[in-house]
C-alpha cells in the first residue's frame, strides 16, 4: 500500500532542503561551517521523518514509491547532527534491502563511516581536494560498487582514492569540522 499523502510531504520536505540550500549558494552563506538556517531545516526534516516513521516503519519503495523513499534517504543524509538516527536508519534500511535502493544504503554507508573517521566501503564520499575518501578494500572496491548498483569507478577515478594512511591528516585538515564531529557525537 504506497501512502500517498505522506509521499507528497516527503518529497516536499526534500524540495524545501534544496531551495533554502539554493538561496544560500546565491548568497555565498554556504562554505562557512554549518550555516544555521540548513541546520535548522535538516533538523526539522529529521523530526518529521521520525514521526512518520513511527506511523509506517522506514519510508521504502513499496510504502511510498521510488521518489519519496529517495527523498526520505536524503532527508536521513542531510541529519548530520544527529548520529543516531541516521545510523538507526541505515539498520532498517539494512533490514529491508528488497525494498530500499541499494545505492542509498551504500552512500549512507560511506557517510556515516567519514563522520567516524573510518574508511568507507563503497567509495561514494568525496574529500574537499576533490578526491575520493579513504576505502576499506581499493582492490575489491569496484565489486563492491556493482554489488550496490552504483557504477565502477574508471582508473582516473580510482587514482584519486587517499590512501588509509591519509586518514589523520584528511581529519586534521579542518579543525571546526572535528570539533562539531565531537560536539554531535560522531567522534
Amino acid at each position: 500500500m504506497v501512502h500517498e499523502k505522506l509521499a507528497k510531504e516527503l518529497i516536499q520536505l526534500t524540495n524545501d532542503d534544496r531551495l533554502l540550500r539554493e538561496e544560500l549558494a546565491k548568497s555565498h552563506a554556504l562554505g562557512k561551517g554549518y550555516h544555521p538556517k540548513m541546520e535548522a531545516v535538516h533538523r526539522a526534516n529529521a523530526k518529521r521523518l521520525r514521526e512518520i516513521m513511527d506511523q509506517i516503519g522506514y519510508p521504502s519503495i513499496s510504502k511510498v514509491g521510488e521518489a519519496a523513499s529517495e527523498a526520505a534517504w536524503l532527508i536521513v543524509q542531510h541529519a548530520v547532527s544527529e548520529p543516531m538516527f541516521m545510523q538507526n536508519c541505515y539498520q532498517l534500511m539494512n533490514m529491508n534491502k528488497g525494498d530500499i535502493n541499494l545505492a542509498h544504503i551504500a552512500y549512507l554507508h560511506d557517510r556515516i563511516q567519514c563522520f567516524k573517521s573510518k574508511p568507507q566501503r563503497f567509495g561514494t564520499q568525496l574529500t574537499s581536494d576533490g578526491g575520493i575518501y579513504p576505502v576499506e578494500d581499493k582492490d575489491n572496491l569496484n565489486h563492491l560498487r556493482l554489488l550496490m548498483d552504483l557504477p565502477k569507478l574508471s582508473k582516473k577515478q580510482l587514482d584519486t582514492l587517499h590512501n588509509l594512511d591519509q586518514l589523520v591528516i584528511l581529519d586534521q585538515q579542518d579543525p571546526d569540522y572535528t570539533i562539531w564531529r565531537k560536539k554531535v557525537g560522531w567522534i
